[in-house]
């Protein structure tokens, strides 16, 4: 996206990471090693406990077994799970590495990496910030009748016993919010304007007026007629008393408790072990060892570079005036701008159909689960990026989904809209997450998990396929995409100038009104979003300058017989990856057919 959605995240940190399941049947040729098999019964165990800590979760992957449940969640239900990543990560050091198949390497490091961030990721306190102003329960929440498939008697009452859970799930997240406080560790109050239209909206007077109502309202035909009042009367019920009365029990908290005691401070340095959070937070976006002074410094070397194309622009449109002029007519300008919702969508489909048609000349394998296109819900727009993304569920009963923000459409340019679309779906996010959960072969926690620079990384690089793709033919178009880049190096320099370098909030607005053509609106969001989020924004400019280095590497040794359609299956045939591991992948490639060349001759 702009901000990625690739699950609905229920508990910030927790729900965020995706450990790794066994990969069964693979054998070296004298039968499974004492090692790999040692790997998969622990592989099992963490899948197992992935699944029964996060019922949400096990539901949008097609796991049905815990759908009448919410993931329990309290203080002591956080340390539980850490001491058990820590029982893990015991298990898996006890494992000699060396010993299992090559093939196996990758699965072993992978889910090593990610239980040790995990732990990381407690002994910081995250979990005492399990929302953001525009993510966590209380927004992810109404969304549950989309995620849930419901067709039978059993669905619907698995549904409702969701619903009953709210009350409890909210209790919660408030006992770790509590903890926040007393520890000094909340989020910035500047962050928390507005944040009331994300949950009175859901306190209503009656629940038919709820939006967890809407499946009870109507029926498929597979629910018996005779079943329809009695689950009606349930799930009134439920949300009287569990999704309303948590609703308001989280409204009073906010404003009577966490709001009045959120802290002034902006960057995540100001807390205590601050700054060493934030260098783990650089290294666990980036997927390197890398610093945050060295992001910080790439990230100005690439403005530098995007700015001189953009200045490039200026001149052959023959703009009387500076940069910073020009940006402002590009803010302003009526006909820059849609006139209403229907107008907008529309763009936006013409731009991914007419991508639709142009794949094959790019990839070799594309996925068969199609993408449609909604407006972001009216009660997060305001608060929430242009644009997000959700994957298509597991089974394969939903399809993917590109959500465009329609709120305030004097901010929504439409000479960003192609760059915007090729990023949320093809050939951006939904052609590479689709495709990774049909390969078949691929282990459970390759297929519904990753790493946000190589997933971020992949969609900003997709951007830049446009160029080849035959869109940004308008000077304008393509000045918009250079927006939409240079928005992504910005984030470089302006996320670790706040959280690492003291830089305040006016400084890190103004920096990105200098560099780009962004609305007000949209830079004001973006920052409070950094703010919130420490390091993630990092992944995007990260992950898309890696695989451009690697494609940069290949043509230079390959030539002419370099093959884009082979280079980005090799890219996208792995699954989401860490960056050191995609280097070895392509490597690994490049080196194959450079010796078959040889071979050949």
């Amino acid at each position: 996206m702009p901000h990625l959605r690739l699950l609905i995240l229920p508990v910030s940190f927790l729900i965020a990471f995706v450990l790794t399941p066994c990969r069964s049947g693979l054998a070296t040729d004298g039968g499974a090693s004492d090692a790999e098999a040692a790997f998969d019964a622990i592989a099992n165990d963490v899948w197992e406990f992935r699944l029964q800590e996060f019922p949400w979760f096990a539901t949008s992957v097609g796991d049905r077994r815990y759908n009448d449940r919410l993931s329990p969640t309290s203080l002591a239900d956080s340390d539980r799970r850490a001491e058990r990543m820590r029982v893990f990560r015991d298990q898996l050091t006890a494992i000699d590495r060396d010993a299992l198949p090559a093939g196996r390497l990758a699965d072993y490091d992978i889910q090593f990496r990610q239980i040790e961030e995990r732990i990381a990721e407690h002994k910081y306190q995250a979990h005492f910030r399990p929302i953001t102003h525009r993510s966590g329960f209380h927004v992810d929440f109404p969304e549950l009748r989309r995620e849930m498939t419901l067709v039978t008697v059993d669905d619907y009452e698995d549904y409702i016993a969701r619903l009953a859970s709210f009350d409890g799930y909210a209790a919660g997240h408030i006992e770790l919010m509590r903890a926040g406080i007393e520890s000094g560790k909340t989020l910035s109050a500047v962050t928390l304007e507005g944040w009331q239209e994300s949950v009175d909206t859901h306190i209503v007077d009656r629940p038919e007026q709820s939006l967890l109502y809407e499946p009870l309202a109507e029926f498929p035909s597979t629910v018996d007629a005779a079943e329809h009042e009695r689950l009606r009367s349930a799930g009134r019920a439920a949300i009287a008393e569990g999704v309303v009365a948590g609703y308001r029990r989280f409204r009073d908290f906010m404003a009577d408790e966490y709001v009045p005691q959120a802290r002034g401070s902006i960057g995540i340095s100001a807390l205590e072990d601050g700054r060493a959070f934030y260098r783990h937070r650089v290294r666990r976006y980036t997927t390197l060892d890398t610093t945050p002074e060295e992001v910080h410094q790439r990230g100005l070397a690439e403005v530098e570079r995007i700015r001189g194309e953009m200045d490039d622009i200026i001149r052959e449109v023959g703009f009387d005036g500076d940069f910073a002029a020009f940006t402002e007519h590009l803010r302003t300008a009526p006909q820059f701008y849609a006139d209403d919702e229907e107008t907008l969508l529309k763009e936006v489909a013409f731009v991914l159909k007419t991508a639709d048609g142009k794949l094959p000349e790019l990839f070799g394998r594309l996925p068969r689960m199609p993408y449609g296109v909604r407006p972001v819900p009216e009660y997060i727009a305001p608060r929430t990026t242009s644009a997000y993304y959700m994957r298509p569920s597991g089974d394969g009963s939903r399809a993917g989904f590109f959500y465009m923000n329609t709120y305030n459409l004097k901010s929504r340019p439409l000479y960003t809209v192609a760059a915007l679309s090729l990023h949320e779906a093809v050939p951006g996010h939904h052609l590479q997450l689709a495709l990774q959960q049909e390969m078949e072969g691929l282990p459970n926690f390759r297929k519904f998990g990753g790493f946000t620079a190589f997933v971020e990384g992949w969609a900003l690089y997709a951007e830049r396929l446009g160029l080849e793709m035959g869109f940004y033919e308008d000077p304008y178009s393509n000045f918009g995409r250079l927006t939409m880049e240079i928005w992504r190096a910005c984030r470089l320099v302006v996320d670790t100038g706040i959280h690492y370098f003291g830089w305040t909030r006016e400084q890190a607005i103004e920096f990105l009104q200098a560099n780009s053509a962004m609305s007000a609106h949209n830079i004001a969001a973006e920052v409070d979003r950094y703010i919130a989020w420490p390091g993630q924004a990092l992944a995007y400019k990260t992950g898309e300058l890696k695989i451009r280095e690697l494609r940069a590497g290949a043509e230079e040794q390959l030539g002419s017989r370099f093959d884009v359609r082979a280079f980005h299956d090799v890219v996208l045939g792995g699954g989401a990856v860490p960056l050191d591991i995609l280097e070895q992948n392509v490597d690994r490639w490049v080196h194959t057919q450079a010796g078959a060349t040889a071979a050949s001759e």
